[in-house]
């Protein structure tokens, strides 16, 4: 997980934050952590990935309502996923974003600002984290491949793998 004194940490703005046009917002905020963004990708959303990446919460009566906000089903199918990498990166970031109940938040905190929870008691909590070193390790090479990041950041194999790709249509 560390490269010299290196971390790096998953961030997800999630379907309420992109529909809420937060993006720029919350990228500029967590600007102030010092850290460097080492992938950026929008992704829509699929059933097994967003099972794969909550399945610490599989248990949880909750886990059906937060596979379907992460997939996109209450605002859109779109999350921009990033990696953040730098001294401490974990816990800047965690520390910029804010208690996962923004009712909790402190409101200078990104989820303190622009978090709510609905009616139905669905948390818009407009930003992940990754919690641990672990837990972004993992994290992270669920939502990316090697080749999308700018850096190395963990070890790497090349495997010849048959597979269809898609072209522009000329």
């Amino acid at each position: 997980m560390k490269k010299g004194n290196k971390q790096q940490t998953l961030v997800l703005i999630k379907p309420d934050g992109l529909i809420k046009s937060l993006t720029g917002n919350i990228i500029t905020e967590l600007s102030d952590t010092g850290l460097k963004i080492v992938g950026a990708k929008i992704v829509q959303v699929t059933r097994e990935l967003a099972e794969e990446h909550y399945q610490h919460l599989k248990e949880e009566k909750f886990f059906d309502e937060l596979i379907k906000y992460i997939m996109g089903e209450y605002h859109t199918k779109r999350v921009l996923a990033l990696i953040y990498q730098g001294e401490n990166a974990v816990n800047k970031v965690r520390r910029f974003i804010g208690s996962t109940d923004p009712e909790k938040a402190e409101p200078t905190t990104i989820r303190g600002k622009y978090g709510r929870i609905t009616s139905k008691g669905v948390f818009e909590n407009v930003v992940h984290a990754s919690e641990n070193e672990k837990e972004a390790e993992r994290e992270i090479k669920l939502w990316f491949r090697p080749k999308e990041l700018v850096q190395t950041i963990y070890p790497t194999e090349s495997k010849e793998v048959k597979k269809v790709e898609y072209f522009w249509k000329k």
